[in-house]
């Protein structure tokens, strides 16, 4: 039994990508090897693919779940069982895995016919034609649950595009009301009116693309206008000071006997708004007359007298007057 497994995430709802897979008889309008899929009833249909050669195959439905597994086993010609599981990524996307079986034909030398590649062939053209189912879903109208209503249907890959269809697909096909003359104009006539509003819709969008970025540079232009017409005011007005600068000098003075003065901090700088003010201003009122005069304090009578005219008596006097003991009586008596 040879195992195949092919995957691929479709930007749809899973309801809507389970109810698009299971139009079985529009497969050979949108994949390559697929070309006929007839129906028996509701729960038996008739498979003929084209891999190397045309198989054909009679299945049955097992193990169906709404939105979320489909399953089938031939009853008859090429024996094979299949499942394909959808799996919701999100609100809008779907992820697809198909599961294949299938006993090679021709027993011992089918075998040796898939070492030799058939086998990887298949794998190949299996996730190519799940590839164009991805596309025909993605190509269909938001919601939409016929695939007819997909732009992707009878591409040039297509088996009906390719005229590769049985006799008994093409019945099928000739009977199906979607399929009819008129109602395929009608479609064809809704899809050039679809793709032309697409084109008018993308010039227009980049109509207004184009304008929002000509209006973008307009206003850097005079952005840009703007401020050389203010660096011309601001040079012209250098210059003008400048010009009344050199016709009148300004008048010397005499240095000041406390700002320009090398005593304190920036006192030889002249006064700014944001220098410091500290070395600027007169500690006493009288400075400039005399700075010892100004330091020594005004004679008051309430003012306390200065230590140097207090007679203070040294507490070491006390000690040089006492006599020291001579003996040791002296000193046990002290």
């Amino acid at each position: 039994m040879s195992e195949h497994h092919a995957s691929v995430t479709v930007n749809a709802p899973v309801h809507q990508v389970y109810t698009l897979f299971t139009h079985f008889n529009d497969f050979p309008k949108f994949m390559s090897f697929v070309k006929e899929v007839t129906y028996y009833d509701d729960q038996r249909s008739h498979w003929v693919a084209h891999i190397v050669k045309d198989h054909e195959w009679d299945a049955v439905n097992e193990e169906w779940i709404p939105d979320r597994q489909v399953g089938w086993r031939s009853i008859r010609g090429l024996q094979n069982t299949g499942k394909v599981k959808f799996s919701p990524n999100g609100p809008n996307r779907t992820t697809i895995d198909v599961y294949i079986n299938y006993l090679p034909p021709a027993g011992a030398v089918g075998e040796f016919a898939d070492r030799l590649g058939i086998d990887s062939h298949f794998d190949a053209v299996l996730q190519q034609d799940l590839n164009n189912f991805a596309r025909m879903v993605e190509q269909a109208p938001p919601g939409a649950l016929d695939p007819m209503q997909s732009h992707y249907l009878f591409h040039s890959d297509s088996a009906v595009a390719q005229r590769r269809v049985t006799s008994q697909q093409q019945v099928s096909m000739h009977n199906d009301p979607m399929m009819q003359t008129e109602t395929l104009e009608e479609r064809e006539e809704r899809i050039q009116h679809e793709t032309l509003a697409q084109q008018q819709a993308a010039q227009e969008r980049k109509a207004v693309q184009e304008q929002q970025i000509s209006q973008q540079r307009q206003a850097a232009m005079q952005q840009e206008e703007i401020l050389r017409r203010q660096a011309e005011r601001d040079r012209q007005a250098a210059l003008e000071q400048q010009a009344a600068q050199a016709a009148n000098p300004p008048e010397e003075r005499e240095p000041h006997p406390v700002y320009d003065t090398l005593g304190g901090r920036n006192a030889a700088m002249e006064r700014t708004v944001l220098g410091d003010r500290d070395a600027r201003v007169e500690r006493f009122s009288n400075y400039q007359e005399g700075p010892m005069t100004a330091r020594a304090p005004t004679q008051d009578q309430d003012a306390p007298t200065p230590v140097a005219d207090i007679e203070i008596e040294s507490p070491w006097s006390a000690v040089r007057q006492s006599k020291v003991p001579e003996s040791e009586e002296e000193r046990e008596e002290s």
